[in-house]
């Protein structure tokens, strides 16, 4: 017997086990990506074409990434996700995809050279975090929003070290941060030192000398 408050997946006779299973993920996660030096994890939308100049800066973005010796880290979707693996196995470097089981099942992309797939998104973000020195945030959806605003919560709450957040392309991110400082920051809800958790960059020489505060060495 189910309930809405419960998993579909799941009866609740059925929920102690689940802990093994989210037990499992991180395992699983922590072995594989052990030897992986710390990386950049670059997100944006599933949606974006190839044809698209958004597609092409985040092919370029990881390439140079990689060729300065860091690891590239993404949701191993379509995309976004798709040019910054490109970019990196084109590269030869380590090119990693977080895949996430969905009912919709998103198919991993040809250009992930390590993958590991998830069944609980809170698992899959915190090898995101765990492993990376930089959020490299290209425009997205809903899930894009979600990974950005996780990762500025628990640097403003101290519960992750402070590590560079930068948001692509000021124009598509524009309307966000003016509605953040006129209204979350204008009514008193975040501080004015908040503001500076992220930064924005336009080219993909700006979003590397912004991503790599401390570069790997190559």
């Amino acid at each position: 017997m189910t309930s809405g408050n419960a998993s579909k997946y799941e009866s609740f006779a059925d929920q102690p086990w689940r802990i093994f299973r989210i037990m499992s993920e991180f395992v699983e996660g922590f072995q594989e990506l052990a030897d992986v030096s710390p990386a950049v994890c670059i997100f944006g939308g599933s949606r974006a074409r190839k044809s698209s100049a958004h597609y092409r800066l985040a092919r370029r973005t990881a390439k140079l990434l990689a060729k300065r010796g860091a690891s590239v880290i993404t949701g191993g979707g379509p995309g976004i996700m798709e040019a910054a693996n490109r970019g990196a196995a084109e590269a030869g470097a380590v090119s990693i995809g977080l895949n996430i089981d969905l009912p919709t099942e998103q198919k991993p992309n040809p250009y992930i050279n390590r993958l590991i797939n998830f069944r609980y998104f809170f698992a899959r973000k915190y090898m995101f975090l765990y492993h990376s020195m930089s959020f490299v945030i290209f425009p997205g959806g809903f899930g894009t929003l979600d990974e950005l605003f996780e990762a500025l919560t628990l640097i403003q709450t101290d519960r992750h070290p402070h590590f560079p957040v930068v948001l692509v392309d000021k124009s598509f991110w524009a309307g966000l941060a003016g509605w953040l400082r006129g209204h979350v920051l204008g009514g008193g809800f975040v501080a004015p030192e908040d503001m500076d958790l992220f930064t924005f960059a336009d080219t993909a020489e700006e979003i590397i000398e912004a991503a790599l505060v401390d570069p790997p060495a190559s």
